[in-house]
């Protein structure tokens, strides 16, 4: 069994920050992260370009330069491997985190390496870093499993001349419905609100908007996707039944954070927000000694908490660990 003074789970931007802080206050905490770093931003469609400008997505101290004042996907993939590497992290990828078990002295961590073999930690602090993004919104309607349909979007090209339903409201759903169009695909974009959400970029919506008004895309709002089939997405719309031909769907419903493994280690969280209980100060958790960074920390609501704000959670959490002394 191997020990560490403290265990990150989650290489993502939050988790890299967390830390890089814990490493320049002479720590040096071990990342162990189940896919490869920053894997959230790697499954990002490959024409992303993030909310945030570039400065406040940086980490670490580390510059991040990009071309334009908003980066790609691309780009920020380049910085964040370039953080990681420069900022002489130890981090254990391709390698999930199974159970977590607290006794008198440790947190006893056990790990399966992809294609590998099992692995034990024990470590004084655990830092929950794991994001969101593994964890689609299903519907729960039938046929939400069939082979044609998606809930990740990467690339438009697999989509040419095929008749593809987009399911959602929000910017995942706009962003694919644009780059679809251009690939040449016949969309249906159906959501069950009356008109798309504050959240979704002001700058995307008019060339969305003229679409729809072309008949280039087909827009139903109002509608309530019941079933899906081989050949056709079934929705009701004002209490009437109706369908579309498909032969792809993609739903765009978003991600919610893994609230059963936080579950078992003991962390509370909260029924209606999904949130784990933490203090915001501190970041540590009703389990002394566990704390949460990034996105995973505004629980259900995605939209709450994001690179931008939560990269600093690592310096709140390292201060936490310096007052109570490591061992404390």
């Amino acid at each position: 069994m191997r020990k560490e003074s403290i265990i990150i789970i989650g290489a993502g931007p939050c988790g890299l920050a967390a830390g890089i802080a814990l490493r320049n206050k002479g720590y040096d905490p071990l990342l162990i992260e189940k896919n490869n770093v920053v894997h959230s931003i790697y499954e990002y469609p490959s024409h992303q370009t993030f909310f945030s400008s570039s400065e406040k997505l940086e980490i670490g101290g580390f510059p991040f330069p990009s071309n334009e004042r908003k980066p790609k996907r691309h780009e920020a993939l380049v910085y964040y491997r370039q953080v990681a590497q420069r900022s002489n992290l130890r981090i254990q990828s391709y390698e999930e985190v199974e159970d977590v078990i607290q006794d008198d002295t440790y947190f006893h961590v056990k790990t399966k390496k992809q294609n590998g073999p099992c692995r034990d930690y024990a470590a004084k602090k655990i830092i929950v870093a794991t994001g969101y993004y593994d964890n689609p919104n299903l519907i729960g309607i039938p046929g939400e499993s069939l082979p044609h349909v998606f809930h990740y979007f990467k690339e438009n090209h697999p989509f040419f001349q095929k008749k593809v339903t987009v399911i959602g409201g929000k910017n995942s759903a706009v962003d694919a419905t644009l780059a679809l169009e251009q690939a040449g695909a016949e969309v249906t974009v159906l959501y069950r609100g009356s008109e798309f959400t504050k959240e979704v970029k002001p700058w995307i919506l008019p060339d969305f908007h003229s679409l729809v008004r072309h008949g280039v895309v087909t827009m139903e709002y109002d509608a309530q996707v019941t079933e899906i089939t081989s050949s056709h997405v079934h929705y009701e719309k004002n209490g009437k039944q109706d369908k579309v031909e498909t032969d792809f769907v993609l739903a765009m419903t978003g991600y919610h954070p893994d609230h059963s493994f936080l579950q078992e280690m003991g962390v509370g969280v909260e029924k209606d927000t999904g949130r784990p209980v933490h203090n915001k100060e501190t970041m540590e958790s009703n389990v002394k000694g566990i704390f949460i960074a990034g996105v995973i920390a505004a629980g259900n609501d995605a939209n709450e908490i994001f690179i931008e704000n939560g990269r600093h959670h690592g310096k709140r959490i390292t201060d936490a660990i310096e007052e109570e002394g490591l061992l404390g």
